[in-house]
């Protein structure tokens, strides 16, 4: 941002109307956008945004073209995501893009009670399988929080295995691997010796119409849409993890805020027992777990 031209833009107008642009289209949070879009240009965190808003700084012209750029394209509502190619999860930034769920804030939660199960394992050397990892978010965080466990993860969507891959790569975590696999079809030689099963799978029933247009237009159909009640994959994960946990082994199920009743009944049809719904942090119901008895 040094040796501009005069009628260079400066970086904290350029937010402004950035920030008004994304608040004029819906955008929740317009300004976190704008910053956010602007450190990706200028390889800087957010705070370094900030502050050099403060001070008055100018934007270079190639990268006031390439946030213009940007800027054009999240008022369309691309995802924030798409644009900068990452998406934060827990403490892992894992890379994302078309043909691929993008990672949720409250998936961190789903995470967390699978972490905690894998951790309060008897075994000196656990297993947790994630079935239909995506970005691999669930998986990656189980094996770098919980790093003496084995983590197995199933993904059968050629477009997000892409990009399973790409983060297992980048993570490089010794005790993880993925697989391009069906999932009923999942590691048949773990049957029996798994500790935590986890899963976010499509949960929206197929005549529901996601609100935000990041979703509806821009996450892959097959990981939003579960059937007509959202829970043909939810059963699908139910029975692949009896096959694969152990007696005592727990199941980890993300769903939609209504769903918490359904999976429960559905879990203990199977004859998971203990099935409990948990709540994510707006206290709407995220998550059911169940034990293998």
């Amino acid at each position: 941002m040094t040796d501009t031209p005069l009628d260079a833009p400066r970086l904290a107008d350029a937010l402004t109307r950035a920030a008004e642009r994304f608040a004029e289209v819906g955008i929740t949070d317009p300004d976190v956008d704008a910053e956010l879009l602007a450190a990706h240009v200028l390889q800087v965190g957010r705070g370094a945004v900030l502050a050099a808003a403060i001070r008055g700084d100018v934007l270079g012209m190639d990268d006031a073209r390439r946030f213009q750029a940007l800027v054009a394209r999240r008022a369309t509502r691309e995802p924030l995501q798409h644009l900068t190619g990452t998406a934060p999860f827990r403490h892992l930034e894992l890379r994302v893009g078309p043909g691929v769920f993008v990672p949720r804030p409250e998936t961190e939660m789903v995470a967390q009670l699978a972490i905690d199960a894998l951790s309060a394992a008897a075994s000196p050397s656990p297993v947790a399988v994630d079935l239909g990892t995506g970005s691999g978010a669930i998986a990656l965080a189980l094996a770098t929080e919980v790093p003496h466990a084995r983590v197995y993860a199933a993904e059968n969507s050629v477009e997000a295995y892409v990009w399973t891959k790409e983060n297992f790569a980048a993570v490089g975590a010794p005790n993880a691997e993925s697989a391009f696999v069906d999932l009923e079809q999942a590691f048949p030689d773990l049957n029996g010796t798994v500790s935590v099963v986890a899963s976010n799978p499509p949960y929206v029933p197929d005549d529901a119409i996601p609100r935000d247009p990041e979703v509806r237009f821009f996450d892959p159909p097959a990981a939003l849409y579960g059937g007509a009640d959202g829970l043909d994959v939810v059963r699908v994960v139910s029975r692949v993890g009896l096959r694969l946990a152990h007696p005592g082994g727990t199941i980890v199920i993300e769903h939609g805020e209504w769903q918490g009743e359904a999976v429960r009944a559905l879990l203990a049809a199977d004859g998971w027992r203990a099935a409990s719904t948990h709540v994510d942090l707006t206290m709407r119901d995220r998550a059911t777990t169940a034990v293998r008895p």
